[in-house]
């Protein structure tokens, strides 16, 4: 379906305007270009060319002065320079927090890039389907909204994006985490599927490969583009010059670009949404010059917010007027409240001794892990917490980097050493459900700006008494679960994860059934402003325990349709 619309010849006006380059705003961008609008995508981060932009993606560990583990710099002081994410491998890619500070009445870490493209160029690219279990949650225990939607008005858009984007994987049959359409599967390696096997046949429970955005075997529609298949580098955080792996750089901006009817401004800060009370209408956006700090406005008849959830809330809580004094479209009250991210590093670990595979070995770097879905609450399996979580990890074999701390010496016993493998372990790391809460708040500081003289974020989110019981069952089943494969010497661990860290965040402009009780309706249109829509993880009403963002893809594409159509109807 395609649309050619008649707008006036004025160089800052658009049929759709998209805020943010990341994983949906590439979405957007592409679904609306290829049915005939002509978009403007703003960015506040920098230009970043694919393939030339990712200039550390071909080095050698040795050309890193500090081998990937960046110390924190003198003029840098804790926590606003978060030194566990800048590294000399991808630091390029993040933002300076002192530019943008922010503050924190509970711990919250926030990892922004600065760049076009976004997450998308950094992204773990583990890409769950969520079924009914999770889109029923909140109506089932009485947390947070109901959500607008099932899993029945998803799949044919999870489908839809899949099979553009390419999820390597395979089918496991579980009602809980619905089956997707396929790459072939990155394989397990032998602890794995050893481990895999034992679970099963002595808890009924599943592990399989990761399902992940990295082309095992690209299709024609993926190759056309300029995308191959994984090299097997396990290097994806520098950025893919392969396009092997799904991102905006790879794969939505060029397929956006070929309709030449996309424009591309980065380091535009979008300031607020501007609103025509008399129409009830968006009519575009005010852009500080990230550069110059100059204001520009741009108008469109329709209006994608895919800025990342915190900034998609701050644009909104930001942009107040007569009519909506507590943000726009703010008419619920509920603007920055119910922020979520999931919670996880916890987990255990242990070594795989006397299990027979001390002459086995592996080949290349595999960008993936293994999963193992969600298993409690569900059926008869009641515990003292509501929701659930699903585990990472992987097994490997350890290298040279062990006898750092195992051994002193030198020589050539030492080297001969070195070249041997080290012992099988085998990781897991949950990842558990955070559930909606009210005062869980990103607000607006107005009396302290950054750099551009705008007002700084203040966030007030904090996991709470139902996580924590669930942290509980996050750790020692990941040990019952490695004992019963039989693996030696089993650690648990919990580093006390905080909001942020997960970089899941979610939450803040959320769906639901109701205007009273909810920003957006079952098509990610404002309540009060039908002509703009939020498809990133700010519309969320819950966050099931799976990765979100597959889920951002599948109702991006969805709104782009039913924006169209809208359109189409002159409706908007």
């Amino acid at each position: 379906m395609t649309l050619q619309l008649k707008t006036p010849p004025i160089s800052n006006t658009f049929d759709a305007i998209v805020v943010g380059s990341g994983i949906s705003g590439g979405w957007a961008a592409k679904e609306l270009t290829e049915k005939g609008l002509r978009v403007l995508m703003l960015e506040r981060g920098r230009p970043l060319e694919h393939i030339t932009g990712y200039e550390t993606a071909l080095k050698a560990p040795w050309e890193f002065p500090y081998r990937g583990r960046t110390p924190l710099p003198v003029d840098k002081t804790p926590p606003q320079y978060r030194v566990h994410t800048h590294n000399d491998q991808n630091a390029h890619f993040w933002f300076n927090d002192h530019d943008a500070p922010y503050r924190e009445i509970q711990p919250f870490d926030w990892r922004r890039p600065d760049i076009l493209g976004g997450k998308s160029i950094m992204w773990g690219r583990q890409s769950y389907r969520w079924g009914d279990i999770d889109l029923e949650a909140n109506a089932r225990d009485g947390f947070g909204t109901d959500w607008p939607i099932r899993y029945k008005d998803l799949a044919p858009w999870y489908s839809y994006v899949e099979k553009f984007a390419g999820i390597s994987g395979s089918k496991a049959g579980l009602p809980q985490l619905p089956d997707s359409d396929f790459l072939p599967a990155m394989p397990m390696n032998c602890v794995e599927e050893h481990i895999s096997r034992q679970l099963k046949q002595k808890m009924n429970r599943t592990m399989m490969i990761g399902r992940t955005a990295n082309l095992s075997q690209p299709n024609a529609v993926q190759t056309a583009i300029g995308r191959a298949p994984c090299q097997y580098r396990n290097m994806c955080s520098r950025g893919c010059p392969y396009g092997a792996y799904f991102s905006s750089q790879s794969a939505t901006l060029p397929a956006a670009r070929n309709t030449n009817r996309l424009t591309v401004r980065t380091q535009s800060i979008v300031s607020e949404v501007l609103f025509d009370k008399d129409r009830g209408r968006a009519t575009g956006v005010r852009v500080v010059d990230a550069v110059t700090k100059q204001p520009t406005e741009y108008f469109a008849r329709i209006i994608f917010l895919n800025a990342s959830t915190v900034s998609t809330n701050v644009i909104l809580l930001n942009s107040v007027s007569d009519r909506f004094p507590n943000g726009f479209g703010n008419d619920s009250g509920t603007l920055g409240r119910y922020v979520m991210d999931h919670h996880f590093q916890i987990g255990a670990s242990g070594r795989a001794e006397g299990l027979g595979f001390d002459d086995n070995y592996y080949y290349g770097r595999r960008a993936n892990g293994i999963y193992i879905p969600r298993y409690r609450n569900i059926g008869t399996d009641k515990r003292e917490y509501v929701r659930g979580f699903g585990y990472q990890g992987g097994a490997s074999r350890s290298g040279w980097q062990r006898l750092v701390a195992e051994t002193a010496g030198f020589g050539a016993e030492l080297k001969e050493e070195a070249a041997k493998p080290g012992p099988w372990t085998m990781g897991l790391v949950a990842f558990g459900e955070c559930l909606p809460y009210e005062d869980n708040r990103i607000t607006l500081d107005r009396n302290r700006t950054d750099k551009w003289g705008l007002p700084t974020v203040v966030f007030d989110v904090k996991f709470r008494e139902n996580e924590k019981l669930m942290r509980k069952d996050m750790a020692n089943d990941a040990a019952e679960m490695l004992e019963a494969a039989g693996l030696k010497h089993v650690n648990t661990y919990d580093n006390n994860s905080a909001p942020g860290l997960a970089i899941h965040e979610m939450g803040g402009v959320r769906m639901g059934r109701d205007p009273k009780t909810s920003m957006l309706n079952a098509h990610n249109q404002l309540w009060a402003a039908r002509n703009v829509f939020v498809t990133d993880g700010a519309s969320f009403a819950s966050t099931a325990c799976q990765n979100p963002s597959l889920t951002f893809m599948a109702l991006t594409a969805r709104a782009a349709d039913f924006a169209v159509a809208e359109l189409k109807r002159k409706n908007l």
